[in-house]
């Protein structure tokens, strides 16, 4: 699966760098590396509703630093353990 996390200016504000960190944390944390990339995106397209990622071609609106961990346990990994 593939993770785009947007970096855009808005983006930016509103937390993306701790998106992209909680992100790092996750993948490691349950040894996904293999089956997970992670990467920035610049603008996706939703900048009013908050940190903007997309997974695989789904996008996913409102990450912020402390709902990264359900968004990955709820949305990603159920797609990875398939």
């Amino acid at each position: 699966m593939r993770i785009s996390v947007c970096v855009g200016s808005s983006c930016h504000l509103k937390g993306s760098y701790d998106v992209i960190e909680g992100f790092k944390k996750l993948i490691e944390e349950y040894g996904v590396g293999n089956d997970v990339s992670l990467e920035a995106s610049f603008c996706l397209g939703h900048c009013a509703e908050g940190v903007t990622i997309k997974l695989d071609e789904e996008i996913v609106t409102g990450l912020k630093g402390d709902n990264v961990r359900k968004v990955f346990e709820e949305r990603v990994l159920p797609e990875v353990r398939k």
